[in-house]
C-alpha cells in the first residue's frame, strides 16, 4: 500500500506544537466550535498516488479516441516539443515562484531577485551579449521591443525586415508599428535566405533576421551585419536557444540585439502558452533596455544581494519619449528556463541541439525518399524543413492525425504568392526516434496518395 501524501511530516507537525505550547493537534483548533467542525470526515474514495492517476486518466483518454491521443509532434513554427526532465518540473512548480509577485522590495525577494539575475547570465551567454534583461511576454513581443529601442537608438523609422522571421510576429510587429510609426520594408527569401540586396543603401533603425529562420535555414547573419553598417541601422537576430547549443551566438557574429522564444527551455506547449521573451543587447543600449533587469550588490551589512536597477519603477517616466513601457515580466516561465539550464549546463544543452539536429536531418531524408516530395530549399538548417507535397499540405496534416502523427505546419500566412506557400514545415526534436520518424515517413506516404 503507498503513503497517502500529506503536506507535513510528524517531525514537523511536532515541531510546531512544541513551538506554540500546545500538546496535540485537538489543542490546535481547540478555539473553532465544535458544532463547526466536521465530525465523521469526508465521504471521499481511498486515496491513489499520482502514478496510479496518470495511469487512470490516459485509460479515459484511450476510451475517448481521437480527441484523447497523443499524437507523435513534429510540427514547431516557434514552439517545440522538447523533453522537459522532471526534476524542471518539479522544481519550477514551487509554491515560492508561482505565488511570487513583483520584486518592489528587494528585502522580501532576494530569493526570486536571485533567480531572475541567474536566468538573465545564462541569456546573455546563450546571446553572445552583455545585457539581457528579465524576460519579456514572448518572442514576438521581444521583436517588438528590440525594433523599438533600434529605432530610438538611431533616430531612423526605416526596419528592414527579412520574410525569414517567423509570420506572427512580423504581424504584431506590423500592428504595435502603427503607433509609433515604423516602416517596415520586408526582405524576400531566396531559396531560404535573405535577399539583402532588396533593402539598398537608405538610412534604416534596424536590420532583423532569423536564425534560423522560420524554415529552419541557416540566413546569412555576416550578410546582414554588412546591410546593418552600411544603413546605420542595428542588427537585431531572432535566435532559437537550443541552436546556440551549438552554433555561433548571434552576438558573436554581429548582432546588436537578440531576441527569441524561450518556450524550449523547459517551458510545455501548454496549447500556446504562457511562454517566454528572451531579450539581450550590448551595454551601450541598457538605458533603452525594455522591462526589468536584476543587478547585484551589497546591502548595509555587505553581503551579496540583489535589486532590480537602472529602471524606474513601472518602467520609463519618460512617458512618450521612452522607447519602451511594458514593466512586467514572465518571472515563472523565466525561472523554468533558469532550472532547465542549469540542469542541462553547456555539455546538456550542446546534446539537446545535436539530437535535434540528427533527428531532423534523417527526418528529412526519410521523407525526401518518398516519390514527388521535394525540398522547398537548399539552404542547410537546424532542426526544421519545408517540404512540397503532391497534395495540399493541410489534406496531409489531416490525414496524418488519424495515424497518430501531428504531422507539421501549412505555410500560407506571410507567404503568400512565394514558391513557398502551401509547403510543410515539419520539425523533428531530441524527442524523436528512429521508429517514430520511420513510422511517420511511412504514413506521409500513405496519406498523399
Amino acid at each position: 500500500m503507498r503513503a497517502p501524501f500529506v503536506p507535513h511530516t510528524e517531525a514537523e507537525v511536532a515541531e510546531m506544537l512544541a513551538f506554540l505550547g500546545l500538546s496535540s493537534l485537538d489543542d490546535l483548533f481547540a478555539a473553532v466550535p465544535a458544532a463547526v467542525r466536521l465530525a465523521g470526515g469526508l465521504d471521499l474514495p481511498d486515496h491513489r498516488s499520482e502514478a496510479d492517476v496518470t495511469e487512470r486518466l490516459f485509460e479515459l483518454g484511450e476510451k475517448n479516441k481521437p480527441v484523447g491521443r497523443s499524437l507523435v509532434c513534429f510540427a514547431g513554427a516557434g514552439a517545440y516539443d522538447h523533453e522537459v526532465p522532471a526534476v524542471v518540473r518539479s522544481l519550477a512548480s514551487r509554491s515560492e515562484f508561482v505565488t511570487a509577485y513583483t520584486p518592489y522590495q528587494p528585502e522580501v525577494s532576494q530569493g526570486v531577485l536571485q533567480a531572475v539575475f541567474e536566468y538573465q547570465t545564462m541569456v546573455a551567454r546563450l546571446s553572445g551579449l552583455e545585457i539581457a534583461n528579465g524576460s519579456l511576454y514572448d518572442g514576438a513581443a521581444a521583436l517588438m521591443e528590440g525594433v523599438n529601442l533600434a529605432v530610438a537608438a538611431t533616430g531612423s523609422s526605416r526596419v528592414l525586415l527579412s520574410t525569414g522571421v517567423n509570420p506572427r510576429w512580423r504581424e504584431v510587429l506590423a500592428t504595435f508599428s502603427h503607433g509609433p510609426g515604423h516602416d517596415l520594408v520586408e526582405l524576400p527569401l531566396r531559396d531560404g535566405y535573405t535577399d539583402f540586396s532588396a533593402a539598398g543603401d537608405e538610412p534604416a533603425g534596424a536590420v532583423v533576421v532569423a536564425f534560423p529562420n522560420y524554415l529552419g535555414c541557416l540566413d546569412d547573419l555576416r550578410g546582414a551585419r554588412e546591410l546593418a553598417d552600411r544603413t546605420g541601422a542595428r542588427l537585431l537576430a531572432c535566435y532559437d536557444p537550443v541552436a546556440s547549443g551549438l552554433l555561433r551566438s548571434p552576438g558573436s557574429l554581429g548582432a546588436d540585439v537578440a531576441v527569441g522564444e524561450g518556450q524550449p527551455l523547459g517551458v510545455a506547449l501548454s496549447f500556446g502558452g504562457p511562454y517566454l521573451g528572451l531579450f539581450s543587447c550590448r551595454s551601450k543600449d541598457v538605458r533603452r533596455l525594455p522591462g526589468r533587469l536584476v543587478g547585484e550588490t551589497l546591502d548595509s551589512e555587505g553581503r551579496l544581494s540583489y535589486v532590480t536597477t537602472l529602471r524606474a519603477r513601472e518602467q520609463d517616466i519618460r512617458r512618450e519619449r521612452a522607447s519602451s513601457n511594458v514593466c512586467t515580466n514572465q518571472t515563472l516561465m523565466a525561472v523554468t528556463a533558469a532550472i532547465q539550464l542549469g540542469w542541462l549546463g553547456t555539455e546538456g544543452l550542446q546534446q539537446v541541439a545535436i539530437g535535434s539536429a540528427r533527428a531532423a536531418r534523417y527526418a528529412k531524408e526519410a521523407l525526401l525518399r518518398i516519390d514527388e516530395v521535394e525540398a522547398a530549399t537548399a539552404a542547410p538548417g537546424f532542426r526544421e524543413f519545408a517540404l512540397r507535397l503532391p497534395v495540399e499540405a493541410e489534406l496531409a496534416v489531416e490525414r496524418l492525425v488519424e495515424e497518430g502523427y501531428l504531422a507539421g505546419v501549412a505555410v500560407r500566412e506571410g507567404y503568400e504568392g512565394t514558391d513557398l506557400e502551401g509547403t510543410l514545415l515539419v520539425a523533428a526534436t531530441e524527442r524523436r526516434t528512429r521508429q517514430e520518424i520511420d513510422g511517420f515517413a511511412a504514413s506521409l506516404e500513405k496519406a498523399i496518395r
